[in-house]
């Protein structure tokens, strides 16, 4: 791509899409036009994209969008939201030379190496192992995986639809957990539970089980709120309105994100560490600091030791897979000044 080639990029999620327009002279940190539209308004990525391309000055030579939901051949269906968008077709409607899609969690991760330390806050420190394998987990409106590989020169992001694997319950709350999603659910995965869309089937069951009382003034704000997320995390952070219910509906989550985050740490060996992406972590940093996240993380038997030496970090910067995905199309590597 040539110093005054234009790139479109996207970070396409099931709640809002961001889209920047990039060039390789000015470099990832200084995107030349940028704005974030409410995705369930439009009833195409095709449709949002043309109402965005009118604002910019020049047409792009090449997109990448990172979109939530896995990629095959070129094609994608958005998970939580009634998309199907596909490359060739999106590259025909909008005129442009070169389309590519990526899954958003690859383009997350695809950002990793790229982020300083004013994008990333610390949860435990460890000791990562030089070029070794980096898991990336992200609750968001849904729950996304990723991971990363070094191949002796530089880190190669890899997707997963590790979240909507089987969830499995460590502790007797947890079994009655699932006993009660099984009860609404055909099938009950992670993301049924860390993430966005989960984390009401927590307080639900909570709620029901009479581990709590639910206090009237949230029960009035609930009732007026379309998602129910943000008001039980703002419940259970606000020290001045708090509410236990809330609170413990937090802890649970935490920990089986923990556990599922030490499950995918695994799997990939991440001795590089493992970094929590999405919308959520950044908002709940003083129970993913003070709560049972990093215990459920490191309780893995014969593998605990292991657990405890990995760094665990949260992604603090909201554009990181806007920034993956431009990475990718400008094809900056990491190391290099962009």
């Amino acid at each position: 791509m040539n110093e005054t080639a234009v790139l479109l990029a996207g970070d396409v999620g099931a709640t809002k899409t961001h889209l920047a327009v990039f060039s390789l002279q000015a470099g990832l940190r200084a995107p030349l036009a940028e704005a974030t539209f409410a995705s369930g308004d439009y009833p195409s990525l095709e449709a949002l994209v043309r109402a965005f391309l009118p604002t910019i000055d020049r047409l792009p030579e090449r997109a990448v969008f990172g979109v939530a939901g896995p990629v095959v051949a070129g094609r994608a269906h958005i998970t939580n939201l009634p998309w199907t968008i596909d490359e060739q077709e999106l590259r025909q409607a909008l005129g442009l030379p070169t389309v590519h899609l990526l899954n958003d969690l690859a383009a997350i991760a695809q950002a990793v190496p790229l982020l300083g330390a004013d994008d990333l806050h610390t949860l435990a420190r460890g000791e990562a192992a030089p070029g070794g394998a980096i898991a990336v987990v992200a609750p968001g409106t849904g729950l996304g995986e990723a991971f990363l590989t070094w191949d002796g020169v530089r880190y190669h992001a890899h997707p997963s639809e590790g979240g909507h694997t089987d969830f499995a319950p460590t502790t007797p709350l947890e079994i009655e957990l699932l006993r009660y999603l099984l009860s609404r659910f055909e099938r009950v995965s992670y993301e049924r539970i860390c993430s966005g869309l989960g984390l009401p089937n927590i307080y639900a069951f909570l709620k029901s089980s009479g581990r709590g009382e639910e206090p009237a003034w949230l029960a009035e704000q609930l009732a007026q709120a379309d998602d129910h997320t943000p008001v039980i995390v703002q419940a259970a952070l606000d020290d001045e309105r708090h509410c236990p219910l809330c609170a413990d509906t937090l802890a649970l989550f935490t920990s089986i994100l923990g556990a599922e985050a030490g499950n995918l740490a695994l799997k990939v060996l991440a001795t590089g560490g493992v970094v929590l992406g999405g919308g959520i972590p950044p908002r709940i940093l003083p129970i993913l600091e003070n709560g049972p996240f990093l215990s459920a993380f490191r309780r893995k038997g014969r593998f605990s030791r292991l657990m405890a030496q990995m760094p665990v970090r949260v992604i603090l910067n909201p554009r990181a897979a806007l920034l993956g995905a431009a990475s990718y199309g400008l094809a900056v590597c990491p190391g290099r000044t962009a």
